[in-house]
């Protein structure tokens, strides 16, 4: 992947400038997300229409918008030649998590009662396990390359259990939170192994990419747990 050296060859001091450089790619990418979200929740219409758009077949469509984007957003974040289009990758991806989020923002504030106490609990909660999880990874020497089959299968289970729950309408419930925060864990410790061992040491904003999505991913699982227990 990429022309420079892999991580996992490189010297420390290249390891580490990676390292570096990916967290705080990650760290910009989530402070872009707030400022984005903060944004895009006052401006009522897109507000009305990205909650329209949760109802029934749309949500369906919203999210098939949401992963086309996400795989051009990559492939841009992929050339390595070009910083700039490397950069617009990562900024549509953020763009397109922001605009995803508002209706899961917008009735969380609602059901707090016009408050941001479940969303900050839903933060602590989603950067402490991160961190954790990051841990695990960069402090012993397992291999989570079996991960990659486990989370392929568990993405489609996933998705064929949403399309399910459209088409049939029932509530996928609190369980179906819990289990889609286990498999944002899983990601996020596959996408930490990877980054320490298949990521070239150019590759610091694909390799921030991933992490920013797995970490939306866990961050949306755990807010919607907690609305379900309010």
């Amino acid at each position: 992947m990429g022309t420079n050296i892999l991580v996992a060859h490189a010297s420390d001091t290249e390891r580490a400038a990676f390292y570096r450089k990916t967290y705080t790619h990650l760290a910009l990418g989530v402070l872009a997300f707030i400022a984005l979200e903060s944004l895009l929740l006052k401006v009522d219409p897109l507000v009305e229409f990205m909650l329209s758009m949760t109802q029934g077949y749309l949500w369906l469509l919203l999210l098939g918008g949401f992963m086309a984007i996400t795989w051009v957003a990559q492939k841009m974040t992929y050339n390595t030649v070009s910083p700039t289009q490397q950069y617009l990758g990562f900024g549509l991806y953020v763009l397109a998590q922001a605009l995803l989020f508002v209706p899961l923002i917008y009735v969380a504030i609602y059901f707090a009662g016009g408050n941001m106490s479940l969303i900050n609990q839903a933060a602590i909660l989603t950067g402490g396990l991160f961190v954790g999880l990051t841990a695990v990874v960069f402090l012993t020497k397992t291999d989570f390359s079996f991960l990659r089959s486990l989370l392929t299968v568990g993405f489609f289970v996933a998705m064929g259990v949403i399309v399910a729950g459209l088409i049939f309408g029932f509530d996928l419930g609190l369980w179906f939170s819990a289990a889609m925060i286990l498999l944002a864990s899983g990601s996020i410790l596959y996408s930490t192994y990877t980054i320490k061992n298949e990521y070239a040491t150019d590759q610091y904003v694909p390799a921030a990419l991933s992490l920013f999505a797995s970490l939306m991913l866990l961050f949306w699982y755990i807010l919607r747990l907690l609305m379900s227990r309010s």
